[in-house]
């Protein structure tokens, strides 16, 4: 994990008619092992960056919305290739949730969290230093983030 993030960097969907750009630090890496996340990414977790919304940019194409169950995220696919590139929880506003897989440079990218392991395949492990069984609450996000800038200083 680089702590100076190599701002700004580009990414895009599979097919590459939705482009964007990150030009903040993502403040939390995880690694979603949910039921939902395993279906939408065809995988054993999804892997994500939080960002603020405003260090996002969608440079080429335009997301639509899809995955729906509920109305407490909302995720955003390219409409060509069907990717799963970002979404908005609703619980926490003012943050976007990027697929970490969606950068062009994905090297220095490692799950800081893994969250709802109480739904992970047996054989899917990360590395990452701290997990929860399902998602971390309110009162463990300022911990974890402090944790989080900690972790990116000790293994840039």
């Amino acid at each position: 994990m680089t702590k100076d993030w190599n701002l700004p960097r580009e990414g895009s969907c599979r097919c590459g008619a939705v482009r964007l750009t990150m030009t903040k630090p993502a403040i939390l890496t995880a690694a979603c092992h949910c039921r939902g996340c395993q279906k939408m990414s065809a995988s054993s977790y999804s892997l994500t960056l939080m960002l603020p919304e405003d260090g996002l940019t969608v440079t080429a194409g335009e997301p639509v919305l899809g995955g729906l169950k509920g109305d407490t995220v909302r995720h955003f696919f390219c409409p060509s290739c069907l990717t799963w590139i970002f979404s908005k929880p609703q619980r926490v506003p003012g943050f976007i949730n990027l697929r970490a897989t969606m950068l062009d440079d994905t090297s220095d990218i490692a799950p800081f969290i893994e969250t709802w392991t109480d739904e992970k395949l047996a054989f899917a492990e990360t590395g990452a230093p701290k997990r929860f069984p399902q998602f971390p609450g309110p009162e463990d996000m300022a911990p974890l983030r402090r944790d989080f800038a900690e972790w990116t200083e000790r293994n840039p």
